[in-house]
């Protein structure tokens, strides 16, 4: 589903739903009061967020992984698998060669496999567990900052720079998945994504920055049609902009939106003379023959200062 227009402020529907969100945000906290944690022998990681889609926190995770290969560590991403059938616990090591799809796995899980091994999950012990028995060293969860499960050695929680935490309601009042205080509480550190200042509240520990940017694109000048089925598709235009595209027109669906062979060639004649673009996300949606002729832009998180992630994340391996 698209996010509605009065999670972005608090309007007299967003203030009549909000007791249903006090209720939603009581069984988070009572959870984690009640929950017993699997203990894992590999160091995890969560990257999470506070809020329903559209923060960044795939390419965060993507990008922590990269550092943490960088240091010569043996990691796995460990995922729900979130908009898929399968349950798992399921290995994914290349998924070009494995007879998988985003219908089976979820869309994220599909890029998450292009960058390290992949276990989906929806029992998140159950997946560090595979992970231990194939060797893995360190576990990064792709979400879960909300699930208890698992014990986590490093929270890092993601907030997008421009949206913050909306009008600051839980669902389905407004975008967060549980208070803001609840949640940064439990953060060991903070990802700012994009530029802005949100409003943090009280938290006092490490905020790092870091912004989206387009990679190995070449689309500087061309006319391009975007469409995307993603949290917060105005990210999407902005990064094709700052690419150096024309944007000559565009099209949003729900997040996760399983494209029809008549939406696709809707999107077509809708483009006339333009090259249909859309997100790497969406693009392993897509069935094969309807993806002829349709380009996607690969985007990574980039930190202003990687060297404060390296050793936030020393840190954690060295126990200093």
């Amino acid at each position: 589903m698209r996010a509605p227009k009065f999670w972005k402020r608090r309007t007299a529907t967003a203030l009549l739903l909000a007791p249903l969100g006090w209720l939603y945000g009581a069984s988070v906290a009572n959870k984690a009061r009640r929950a017993n944690p699997y203990r894992s022998s590999a160091r995890v990681i969560c990257v999470g967020n506070l809020t329903a889609g559209g923060s960044g926190k795939t390419p965060v995770a993507m990008a922590v992984v990269a550092t943490l290969a960088a240091l010569g560590k043996k990691v796995f991403f460990l995922t729900r698998g979130y908009g898929g059938s399968e349950v798992g616990p399921l290995l994914m090591e290349n998924p070009r060669l494995e007879k998988v799809s985003a219908d089976a796995v979820g869309d994220e899980a599909m890029l998450l496999a292009r960058i390290a091994p992949t276990i989906v999950s929806r029992d998140r012990a159950a997946g560090a567990k595979l992970a231990e028995a194939k060797g893995a060293e360190i576990i990064v969860m792709d979400d879960g900052h909300q699930n208890f499960s698992l014990a986590k050695d490093l929270s890092l929680v993601v907030v997008d720079a421009t949206s913050g935490f909306g009008n600051g309601l839980i669902i389905p009042a407004g975008p967060l998945r549980e208070s803001v205080a609840q949640g940064l509480a439990r953060a060991d550190a903070i990802v700012v994504v994009g530029d802005g200042d949100p409003d943090l509240g009280v938290y006092s520990g490490p905020v790092l920055r870091a912004h989206l940017a387009a990679e190995g694109t070449t689309f500087r000048g061309r006319r391009i049609f975007a469409f995307a089925g993603i949290g917060r598709p105005e990210k999407f235009l902005e990064t094709l902009r700052d690419a150096g595209a024309v944007v000559t027109g565009s099209q949003f669906f729900a997040d996760h939106h399983p494209y029809s062979a008549a939406e696709i060639a809707a999107l077509r004649r809708w483009a006339e003379d333009a090259q249909l673009v859309t997100t790497e996300k969406d693009a392993v949606r897509l069935d094969t023959h309807l993806a002829v002729g349709i380009e996607f832009l690969p985007v990574r998180a980039v930190f202003d200062a990687p060297a404060l992630l390296t050793h936030l994340l020393d840190r954690l391996l060295t126990g200093v």
